[in-house]
């Protein structure tokens, strides 16, 4: 993997003008698209590069609504407003075409972007690096839409849009799988006959940009973790956690699909496969039936029957909603002790994602239940959002660092392209 990085810094001048009300884009020097395209939404980020190729982060947004009441949002480096308004393709292609537009038509058609990083969930065994998209790369990348339905047809289907309206420019795909690549092959296995192994189905771990981010902002964050043992928890609507050593995976939680782990928001994690055949033989289930209670009836919200999100549930007084919190901060303890077994010893614990970030009082329980480990938490750091959360004497530390999976793959974009 692509272990250069490059700088990513504010703005030291506003990207906005503002004459009579009117607001417009000064971006210049070959901006960067980041695409990272979900059901119902498609969220961007465009980063300015300058003369030394390194990279600001320019604006913002999204558009949401897809198939419904599709509506273009955008705001710059520090926050404010730049776009809201409804567009009128309702698809991944009228919306590709609408940021597109958009953008074009404030820095000119003849500037657009230099490049477009997409995120893209699964690379299988095939692509451990991200790699320029052209026509044989997208003929393998749709070979692995079975093993993450609902992510991997909507990053396809971002790139096939981008290519509708700009085909000249280039595009990158950057893999959430790749981080893990160089995880020892015991790690990866499944106790399954070998020939399926050699068909490819292994544990592969997912949330590899976010991982990877982590490990690029600990020499600034916490440098004394940067060559040690660490466990990071992406704590998201989707969850995992990662064992690292020295900036390098060891292992995670997930496997061949982004089912595998903890429970997410609507996602089961874990499950026993003599479960999924009683599903499929008392159930009267068909696979189609079964993939849509594991990935989108289960989870969080398939235990509190309430909702997925983590602050509806910690606000609720319903039991079913606190038996869901419960049931993912014990399995956040079940995986941090595997992960520290893998690791033969942990250094630091670092929070990171939705979750992970947000919610003090999780992070709380979660290292309440590690003292076992040697983690001592500072109530008041954690209230405050740390990001050291535990105290001075704590053998095992425990950090909060927000990540930014889109400033990786800009980073990975613009290098590749460089190259």
């Amino acid at each position: 993997m692509e272990s250069r990085l490059i700088d990513i810094r504010p703005s030291p001048t506003p990207i906005v003008s503002l004459t009579s009300n009117v607001r417009w884009l000064t971006i210049v020097h070959k901006p960067v698209l980041v695409l990272n395209a979900g059901s119902s939404s498609i969220k961007f980020s465009v980063f300015r590069t300058e003369p030394d190729r390194s990279l600001f982060a320019g604006l913002h947004g999204q558009v949401e609504g897809i198939g419904n009441k599709a509506t273009l949002k955008a705001v710059d480096g520090q926050g404010r407003p730049l776009v809201e308004r409804s567009i009128s393709g309702q698809d991944h292609n009228g919306a590709i075409g609408a940021i597109h537009d958009w953008f074009a038509s404030h820095v000119g058609r003849e500037s657009g972007f230099d490049g477009v990083g997409h995120r893209v969930v699964h690379g299988g065994a095939t692509f451990n690096r991200p790699v320029q998209i052209d026509e044989a790369v997208m003929i393998e990348l749709e070979k692995l839409v079975p093993l993450a339905p609902l992510h991997q047809p909507l990053n396809l289907a971002a790139i096939r849009a981008m290519q509708a309206v700009a085909p000249k420019v280039r595009q990158v795909a950057c893999f959430d799988t790749a981080f893990h690549a160089m995880q020892p092959s015991v790690a990866t296995q499944f106790a399954l006959p070998r020939r399926f192994t050699e068909k490819g189905i292994r544990r592969y771990g997912f949330h590899g940009l976010s991982y990877e981010y982590i490990v690029s902002a600990l020499p600034t964050v916490a440098p004394e973790c940067s060559n040690a043992k660490i466990v990071v928890a992406h704590l998201g609507n989707g969850a995992s956690m990662c064992a690292i050593d020295r900036g390098r995976s060891v292992a995670t939680t997930m496997g061949l699909t982004a089912l595998d782990g903890l429970p997410m928001g609507t996602r089961c994690g874990t499950v026993d496969p003599g479960a999924l055949l009683y599903l499929l033989r008392t159930e009267g289930m068909d696979a189609e039936a079964a993939e849509h209670l594991l990935y989108e009836r289960s989870g969080l919200l398939g235990v509190s029957e309430l909702s997925s999100d983590m602050r509806t549930l910690l606000a609720s007084d319903m039991p079913a909603a606190k038996d869901a919190v419960e049931l993912f901060v014990y399995r956040i303890g079940r995986e941090l002790g595997s992960l520290a077994a893998a690791l033969g010893g942990v250094d630091a614990l670092i929070f990171t994602g939705g979750i992970g970030e947000n919610a003090s009082s999780v992070r709380a329980r979660v290292c309440n239940d590690a003292r076992w480990l040697g983690i001592v938490l500072d109530e008041a750091a954690n209230a405050s959002g740390g990001p050291c959360i535990s105290t001075a004497d704590s053998r095992v530390s425990a950090w909060v660092i927000p990540t930014d999976e889109n400033s990786m793959i800009a980073r990975h974009t613009r290098a590749l392209l460089d190259r």
